[in-house]
């Protein structure tokens, strides 16, 4: 297993991350507890001692799952990164009793790596009003958590905007080799990097869709490297190439993946990917590009919409269900990020037809139009999802301040 070092700390890191969003599952869609706590430990043992997880994973049984896997010594040998959901915060309070819950959950006394989960500008801006960078530095502290830092789906000025706010010590990125230009993008990779944060990489290989099953017309490609390299590999050593990644996580629930992927740790250094293996992926990203429905690139010179919607982010997600249509996972995401369930609404179906944005767009796109289809595509179950999920956010932010008063009651009488 190959180590990168955490700038600010000199924490080593294991490059390979283990993603605890996907856990193995029964026939019945529960988690295969069993399985994954023996494929949590056997990447323990083979070098790995990065593990991500949050409350909102496996509709919380993942934090559960981890916390019972790192029994019987493994907790010393690991860093455990969580987050604090912003959408379940309405207070002050409820970030210590989200952060106090999650070290029971966990079974630790400390959180290493402490993420404010799925950040963009305006869900910082309601975080920092509510106190969150007070709360961090009182944990930290008190030793709660250990290190500071934020998980971000949002644009690169955004991006910039947060990481120069707070003393962070990591941050974590979307970043693979279609994304190269949303989000935070090669351009956040490289000014949080300056900066001297640790750069955590979620979805290299887009939820598993950049892998397995991919189009004939991309395995032809495939096909033509000398290496023979799975398009997993291939994908993964395109992340690691960058020197400014510290760890890359990966959502492993399959014991050959999981294998072939410490492989690969053991090899993926910075920069060794030869001029001719860096063309052939550029190849497949044309390639995949080719196949999507709209032309975007995520400049983000169309933004800010005056209306509010995220351009670059709503063409991604319905490019990203264009070429991945079996992947049922991207329309949740995009109600989840744009819908308004996890920050500002900023969906496609806020588009006023002004056409400001397509007057601007290098692509020339007409992108008023293509806003009424992602619309149409995207969106047909946020008016029922979106609504629901947030009541059952707020009911139990209501119920819980509830037993909190009774609690204090009794502990007063």
């Amino acid at each position: 297993m190959l180590y990168r070092t955490v700038p600010k700390t000199g924490d080593k890191l294991s490059i390979l991350g283990f993603g605890c969003m996907r856990f193995p599952s029964t026939r019945t869609g529960g988690v295969d507890e069993e399985r994954a706590i023996r494929q949590i430990r056997h990447a323990i043992d083979a070098g790995v001692n990065y593990f991500d997880t949050a409350p909102i994973y496996h509709l919380g049984k993942s934090e559960q799952v981890l916390g019972r896997a790192l029994a019987g010594g493994y907790r010393e040998k690991v860093r455990i990164a969580t987050k604090l959901p912003h959408w379940s915060v309405f207070e002050r309070e409820d970030m210590d009793r989200i952060l106090n819950g999650q070290l029971k959950t966990l079974q630790t006394d400390h959180i290493d790596y402490y993420l404010l989960h799925s950040l963009a500008g305006a869900s910082f801006k309601k975080m920092r009003d509510l106190g969150v960078v007070e709360f961090l530095d009182a944990a930290k502290k008190d030793g709660r958590i250990k290190n500071a830092g934020f998980s971000f789906h949002g644009n690169v000025k955004e991006f910039r905007e947060i990481v120069d706010a707070c003393d962070w010590q990591f941050c974590q990125i979307q970043y693979n080799y279609l994304d190269e230009q949303n989000q935070a993008g090669t351009e956040g990779l490289r000014y949080a990097a300056a900066k001297g944060l640790a750069v955590i990489i979620m979805e290299p290989l887009r939820g598993g869709n950049l892998a397995g099953r991919v189009p004939a017309s991309i395995q032809k490609i495939w096909d033509e490297a000398p290496a023979k390299r799975s398009p997993a590999e291939w994908g993964l050593r395109w992340v690691w190439d960058h020197p400014e990644v510290t760890v890359v996580l990966s959502g492993m629930n399959d014991e050959v993946h999981i294998d072939e992927n410490l492989r690969v740790a053991d090899e993926a250094l910075p920069g060794s990917l030869t001029p001719d293996e860096r063309a052939l992926i550029d190849r497949v990203r044309d390639e995949y590009r080719r196949l999507m429905k709209v032309g975007c690139t995520g400049c983000g010179y169309c933004m800010p919409c005056p209306f509010g919607v995220d351009i670059p982010g709503c063409f991604a997600g319905y490019n990203a269900h264009a070429i991945f249509p079996h992947d049922r996972a991207i329309k949740f995401q995009y109600l989840g990020h744009h819908g308004g369930l996890m920050g500002e609404k900023s969906h496609a179906g806020l588009c006023r037809q002004c056409g400001k944005c397509a007057k601007i767009c290098p692509q020339h796109l007409p992108i008023p139009a293509l806003m009424k289809d992602v619309s149409k595509e995207m969106e047909g179950m946020m008016g029922v999802v979106v609504p629901v999920l947030r009541g059952l956010l707020w009911c139990s932010h209501k119920i819980g301040r509830v037993r909190r008063a009774i609690m204090g009651e009794k502990a007063h009488a």
